[in-house]
């Protein structure tokens, strides 16, 4: 079996304060398979964006991976320098979809210049070459190839989503990390891109980590996922197994706090509290103070990683999973129909 494209192990990150240091990541594992769309859904504050910047190097000077391996194709890449991700890792091997495009494309350079400059630190590409790739990725993202020599501020902010979108593709790299990539973006136009990302899949040979607070656009795009809450992954599995059979307790009231069409009349979970600041050592599950279903245990030591029903590729961090699903059935307020969606595979 081919090893994981991107492996996080035990991964603790902190960032540096003139008080207390921020423990912004502890303990995260996950692994994304080569191919694989792969979903981080959280809310904001929970440590998303900093395990996508620690994958790239992209840390802010007070931030640190104090523990645990990041490895990319099976190299540990947690402590590279700034030339090594620049000469291994970024653009070349792993590009960024970032949340905001009006920030990530320089203002004052054609879009065509930007693409060579690129080429030539990156490439061999002649200018010529680079600028018939640039056209070849504008017709890939459904933008005109007579618009390769225009400025930014020409676009609109969902062509200047495509256009990033097309810089991410340049290099044909193994892994696209999407941070919020529809953020800003109206629903029409959310639903466009996104197409253009799936499509990518089939078109290029290349892996996807989606990070998202909107837990249906993972349902909707990805093949695996992670729930990540207060820094700490809550759980793991396949898009069907965690949409079927949640264990972890914030997952399953994250999945219920969304509207469903199907159940119109369903009363929506509500999470209460706030996520915890994280400036002490965190030997405890970051979720015990929200969780109606906390216990002494749940505050006395980090959770472990429990197998669901046995599956390994299926792991909750909950010392209750194994009783969540008959815990959450009695606590939510649900039809006959929805409660199927928690009694799935028991």
């Amino acid at each position: 079996m081919a090893e994981p494209i991107l492996e996080f192990d035990d991964v603790d990150i902190r960032y540096r304060t003139d008080g207390d240091d921020v423990r912004a990541v502890n303990g995260a594992s996950f692994a994304i398979d080569e191919g694989d769309y792969f979903g981080l859904v959280g809310e904001s504050g929970c440590g998303k964006s900093t395990i996508a910047d620690s994958i790239v190097g992209g840390l802010d000077d007070n931030g640190e991976v104090v523990s645990g391996e990041i490895r990319f194709k099976g190299e540990q890449i947690q402590d590279y320098s700034e030339s090594e991700f620049n000469e291994n890792v970024r653009w070349k091997e792993v590009s960024v979809i970032p949340q905001s495009s009006m920030n990530s494309l320089d203002p004052v350079m054609k879009l065509s210049e930007q693409a060579v400059e690129m080429a030539k630190y990156h490439t061999d590409l002649s200018r010529p070459a680079a600028l018939d790739r640039l056209r070849e990725l504008f017709d890939v993202v459904g933008l005109s190839e007579s618009r390769i020599s225009d400025y930014p501020h020409q676009f609109s902010g969902g062509m200047q989503q495509r256009a990033i979108i097309a810089f991410a593709l340049f290099l044909q790299p193994s892994l696209i990390i999407a941070d919020e990539p529809t953020t800003a973006l109206d629903v029409i136009m959310q639903d466009q891109i996104m197409d253009y990302i799936n499509g990518l899949k089939d078109d290029w040979d290349v892996s996807m980590l989606l990070i998202t607070h909107d837990i249906s656009l993972v349902f909707e795009n990805c093949d695996s996922m992670a729930v990540m809450h207060g820094g700490q992954i809550a759980e793991t599995g396949t898009v069907d197994d965690v949409f079927d059979r949640p264990r972890h307790p914030y997952a399953i009231l994250l999945q219920n706090a969304f509207p469903d069409v199907r159940f119109p009349d369903r009363e929506l979970a509500v999470i209460d509290g706030h996520p915890p600041q994280l400036r002490d050592e965190v030997d405890f599950c970051t979720f015990a103070d929200r969780c109606p279903w906390a216990e002494p245990a749940c505050r006395e030591g980090a959770p472990p990683a429990t197998p669901v029903a046995g599956d390994d590729d299926h792991l909750a961090w909950c010392v209750r999973a194994g009783e969540m699903s008959e815990l959450a059935a009695n606590h939510l307020e649900r039809s006959t129909e929805s409660t199927s969606i928690l009694e799935g595979g028991q």
